[in-house]
């Protein structure tokens, strides 16, 4: 029987199935059933708090974006995670089941990742974007001085196998984290992701760093102690010049840093 002949049943079992799967590959399932669901080997929790808004598919470019409701369950989706950003990004499966055979009808009803997420009074909202937002980025890149490209991405190319290193965080005060042994600047404007603790698997940007310890954007979500272990990644300041004395990558750079800019129409003999 096909879905749409099983939704055609004068007595219906329906329950929504949603499968999200974080970008540390932490995989969790909800039903709004009143009773936990096993279907292919994830269990399916109740939770009936969770509803969806109305989800619309078609061929048109205004996407599928839909939003997804729900009560906040403590020991699978809690506030501290939603706010410390764990889900952001994370891939997400609507489907439609029956209760009474699970699995069996087993009809999808939206994919996409979690956009931005909001929380109140015990409740959160969920922002679902589908495939479809990928076609509203720009067609060509804006001119810019700076490198448009992540450092060890497909356009830049540089190896990052050798510009990564495990280290022991000592005292964290703030956004100051305690790392000894570095080279100054080696680790701005890349990245540090807690690989232990209360904030394993959250990555947090890094400002600057000297050789006593590295400055992030902003204080880790969790308590910090002495000894947690964390993966610094290199980082660049998207200038031509790093690019090709410090990477020796400058057939990679993607700017244009020598391109006149939209003052040039404003500049008279003499001006500085």
């Amino acid at each position: 029987m096909s879905g749409v002949e099983s939704l055609a049943q004068p007595l219906s079992t329906l329950a929504f199935c949603w499968r999200v799967e974080r970008r540390d590959g932490v995989t969790i399932g909800l039903t709004s059933h009143d009773r936990d669901l096993e279907i292919g080997h994830l269990r399916y929790r109740a939770a009936p708090g969770m509803t969806p808004s109305a989800v619309r598919c078609g061929i048109g470019l205004e996407g599928n974006d839909a939003d997804v409701e729900g009560a906040l369950v403590a020991d699978a989706i809690s506030e501290a995670d939603l706010m410390a950003g764990r889900w952001d990004g994370a891939a997400l499966e609507l489907r439609l089941t029956q209760w009474e055979a699970p699995g069996e009808l087993w009809l999808l009803l939206a994919r996409g990742e979690i956009g931005s997420v909001t929380c109140r009074a015990g409740a959160f909202t969920a922002e679902l974007v589908g495939a479809m937002a990928a076609l509203k980025a720009a067609v060509a890149p804006s001119t810019s001085p700076d490198c448009r490209a992540v450092l060890g991405d497909r356009q830049c190319r540089v190896d990052l196998a050798g510009r990564r290193r495990v280290v022991a965080v000592g005292a964290v005060e703030d956004v100051a984290v305690g790392v000894s042994g570095l080279s100054a600047g080696a680790y701005a404007f890349g990245t540090l992701r807690w690989l232990g603790g209360a904030n394993c698997g959250i990555v947090q940007a890094v400002i600057d760093n000297d050789a006593e310890g590295v400055t992030l954007a902003d204080p880790p979500p969790f308590a910090v102690e002495a000894g947690t272990q964390a993966l610094l990644t290199e980082g660049c300041d998207r200038q031509l010049a790093t690019c090709a004395a410090r990477f020796g990558n400058a057939v990679n750079f993607r700017g244009e840093p020598y391109l006149p800019g939209t003052d040039l129409l404003t500049r008279y003999p003499g001006a500085a």
